[in-house]
């Protein structure tokens, strides 16, 4: 009887412990979050109100010491964040579009274009300059282009607002598909996929919504990602924003921080900016143990 009941006693006490464990090491994550955040730039809290980067950061279980990987880093908001958030035990892999996606936008210039082929040395080597030695390790490559090294590495892949043009080019060339291979690839198994995607009305045309508007619908990227062989753990309305509702002839750009249809008529800019930026999907899947 005395051992069963010292058997029970143990018993409470690991589990105690076990719990006790577990959540100092949140509220530390939460605290290390809020004081990466803190310290950016003006210019990058400014679209705070909008992006919401603590909460989305930690709905999609993203811890200190993880490797993440970044769809299309492009200048970095996201990045300066995650690479002192992640620490010198982290990991953060950027990824760019594949070099042959670039000439179908139509504006680029060659020289632009031409600048891509070396993306991964170069924005590797600017990413490094966004941390102390205290940051994340960074490293890159491009979708379709993945080295073997990578292969089941990451804990996570963010697609932030990421998704649209993969999808706008998908019928000249398959890049949504590559995207999705790729990232199904480079994830451990478990491994968490966290998407935010400007998000479309669903009773809009199918084919406004296929991303060269910048938007696309919900009911479309979970069955991709379905596909591809994601499983669909939760969404989020962390950025949603009911203001932004666009018709058949909007692009997201419209809206802030871009103004792309505004720039010369302050009036219409005035309502684009109270609008705020765009309404957005926040989904997060997982790849099968």
């Amino acid at each position: 009887m005395l051992r069963i009941l010292i058997s029970i006693i143990a018993a409470i006490v690991l589990t105690a412990c076990a719990e006790k464990n577990q959540q100092p090491t949140k509220i530390v994550s939460a605290d290390q979050l809020a004081t990466v955040l803190v310290a950016q730039p003006e210019d990058i809290k400014a679209r705070y109100a909008f992006r919401n980067p603590q909460q989305t950061i930690e709905f999609f279980g993203i811890e200190p010491g993880m490797t993440v990987v970044e769809a299309l880093p492009g200048g970095g908001w996201y990045s300066k964040i995650l690479v002192p958030y992640l620490g010198e035990k982290g990991t953060l892999i950027g990824v760019d579009y594949a070099q042959a996606m670039w000439p179908k936008f139509g504006f680029f210039s060659d020289q632009q274009i031409e600048e891509k082929k070396t993306w991964v040395n170069t924005w590797t080597e600017k990413a490094n300059s966004w941390h102390d030695q205290d940051g994340a390790t960074v490293k890159a490559f491009v979708f379709g282009s993945m080295p073997d090294e990578f292969t089941g590495t990451a804990d996570a892949v963010l697609f932030i607002r990421a998704l649209h043009n993969l999808n706008r080019f998908e019928n000249d060339g398959g890049f949504l598909t590559t995207a999705l291979s790729n990232t199904y690839q480079v994830l451990k198994p478990g491994g968490i996929v966290g998407i935010v995607q400007h998000s479309a009305p669903s009773e809009l045309p199918d084919k406004w919504a296929d991303g060269s508007k910048g938007y696309l619908k919900e009911t479309f990227l979970i069955a991709k990602m379905k596909e591809a062989g994601f499983e669909l753990v939760d969404s989020s309305d962390i950025n949603a924003n009911p203001k932004d509702q666009p018709t058949d002839q909007d692009i997201v750009w419209r809206l802030p921080p871009s103004l792309a249809t505004s720039r010369d008529n302050p009036e219409l800019k005035a309502q684009m900016q109270a609008i705020g930026e765009s309404n957005r999907m926040t989904l997060k899947f997982r790849k099968p143990k």
